[in-house]
């Protein structure tokens, strides 16, 4: 594991190196003035905004899907789209396996440091080797300003009282975290008018404490918030702010300000496929976990008779086609055989098998008994009607294909050669 290759915490990595946030975490525990997250906009590149919530089993999924996209991926972190320790379940759970499937893979958390104290020892020993805590302010009195509210196990704190407890459990985790020999950054979003001429305040606390690397993040415009109304701090204060800060702990210059489910280098345009990949992954069940190597589910079935259209009863199917990714783009891998007929749910167990790396299969008909079966094994079948390149192009995206649905119910054997007594 070579430490020197985490993007954020080395400007000099941050050009060969890129990093990818797992979005596990949905839930937050503070209520910030300057935030208003949006798990749905792919345009904002802003902390607190995902595509796609994962549970940890998905999350892997789409880790081995961009390891085999990227191959300059050195970190792996979680960065809500809430906070980590709002879900340390989740967040837990998606670590200790990227840490046994990924042994020399760096592991990074952002955090507020609010419920983080307790699971300092867990990230030690999964060797978590980079936090970041953001901390505002060191005076309650401005924190009050800051947050509306966060929630102290299930106590609701409000203005200096809940800034109060906030900052003597950010210190704790900082003070924990360096005791145990982990890297700390800490993030200082500039509110202007509200804690700009606090910052070196906060730089001088955190250095005392042996933060490694300090931030000065500008703060983003955010409708709907509290503060909506703030304007983006200039490039003037936003230097100025930083030779301040700079005179007592060494200083961040190339963040950018990265989204919760964010892959690649620093800056970097969004993957749209790994995008696409993101949106299908939440659509997988994987609630178990899976022993071995992570089986990534990357393909599309498709029963057709000609090629261009859903339109095949998959009881009569031959064969089925098989879409995914190549060359950069959707198409046509191969066309495979089907288990021949008969052998009742055997036969379907064995299409199950067939078909162990589609997540999805378009058919115009089945019937229960392999319905049941695919399902089972985690193939989602559905009957639709209509172009193969418009459904195959919705499933990748994570679409709703409601609109392509058969329309027509019909009975078992009237919309196939069968003899009305269920496939087989």
């Amino acid at each position: 594991m070579n430490l020197d290759n985490h993007p954020c915490f080395n400007p000099d990595a941050c050009k060969s190196f890129g990093r990818v946030h797992l979005p596990v975490a949905p839930r937050c525990n503070i209520q910030c003035k300057f935030c208003n997250r949006k798990f749905d906009c792919v345009n904002e590149t802003r902390p607190g905004v995902t595509s796609a919530i994962l549970s940890p089993g998905q999350a892997m999924v789409y880790l081995e899907e961009v390891f085999a996209a990227k191959g300059n991926i050195s970190v792996v972190g979680i960065a809500g789209p809430g906070d980590p320790f709002a879900n340390p379940k989740e967040t837990l759970e998606t670590l200790s396996r990227v840490r046994t499937r990924y042994p020399e893979v760096i592991l990074c958390v952002a955090t507020n440091g609010l419920n983080m104290t307790p699971y300092i020892d867990q990230l030690a020993r999964l060797k978590v080797s980079h936090v970041t805590v953001t901390v505002n302010a060191v005076d309650p009195s401005i924190g009050a300003r800051i947050y509306s509210w966060m929630r102290v196990g299930k106590k609701v704190l409000r203005a200096e009282e809940g800034a109060a407890v906030l900052l003597k459990r950010q210190l704790e985790a900082i003070e924990g975290l360096k005791a145990l020999g982990i890297m700390v950054k800490a993030n200082s979003i500039i509110l202007p008018g509200i804690n700009e001429e606090h910052i070196k305040v906060v730089a001088r606390r955190m250095a005392d404490l042996g933060v490694d690397l300090f931030n000065c993040m500008p703060y983003y415009p955010n409708a709907g918030s509290e503060f909506e109304h703030l304007a983006e701090p200039d490039k003037a204060t936003v230097e100025t702010l930083r030779k301040k800060a700079a005179v007592h702990v060494k200083q961040m210059r190339h963040c950018t300000r990265c989204r919760a489910d964010a892959v690649g280098l620093l800056g970097e345009a969004p993957d749209t496929q790994l995008m696409h990949t993101l949106t299908a992954c939440r659509r997988l069940d994987v609630k178990t976990p899976r022993v071995g190597r992570v089986s990534p589910r990357p393909c599309v079935a498709v029963a057709s008779m000609e090629g261009v259209l859903v339109n095949q009863h998959l009881g009569e199917a031959g064969k089925l086609l098989v879409y995914g990714e190549k060359d950069g783009r959707i198409q046509l891998l191969e066309a495979r055989a089907t288990p021949a007929p008969g052998g009742g749910v055997r036969r379907w167990e064995a299409m199950a098998e067939t078909l162990s790396d589609c997540s999805t299969l378009l058919v115009s008909g089945v019937g229960a008994n392999p319905q049941k079966v695919l399902a089972g094994a985690g193939i989602e079948v559905l009957e639709i009607e209509g172009l193969i390149d418009e459904a195959v192009r919705a499933v990748f995206a994570g679409e709703s294909l409601k609109h392509m649905a058969k329309r027509t119910l019909t009975a078992c054997g009237s919309s196939c050669s069968g003899s009305g007594a269920g496939c087989g």
